[in-house]
């Protein structure tokens, strides 16, 4: 349960494809085991500054995927090269202009208490 993607991207979304986007990231959330979009949370945040490679005027992104407890690192590959092809295909951005980070969490709150 309880898990979260946030994408920052310099790429401008707009409603609908942020919608593709999240139904997406919706269905791939289920390669970890026990996780779903039922309690999935997405959030974007598009056109920051964002450099890489001291480089600022090619796509890319930043991928962070949070999940409450412990997660088989097969599993975050297989997720990997999801997200990755979600947001390449979606954005036009090249897989080498993507990052994610994944934060296993051990502390969750909701509706007033935690897990």
């Amino acid at each position: 349960k309880m898990p979260f993607i946030g994408t920052k991207t310099n790429v401008e979304l707009n409603q609908e494809k942020k919608e593709i986007i999240k139904q997406k990231l919706g269905q791939a959330i289920s390669i970890i085991p026990g996780k779903s979009e039922n309690w999935l949370m997405v959030s974007f945040e598009y056109v920051p500054d964002m450099y890489f490679k001291g480089n600022g005027d090619k796509p890319m992104a930043f991928v962070e995927v949070k999940v409450f407890g412990k997660v088989a690192p097969s599993d975050f590959d297989k997720l990997t090269k999801e997200i990755t092809s979600i947001i390449s295909q979606e954005c036009s951005i090249e897989p080498s202009q993507i990052y994610i980070k994944y934060e296993e969490v051990s502390n969750w709150g909701w509706n007033g208490s935690n897990f």
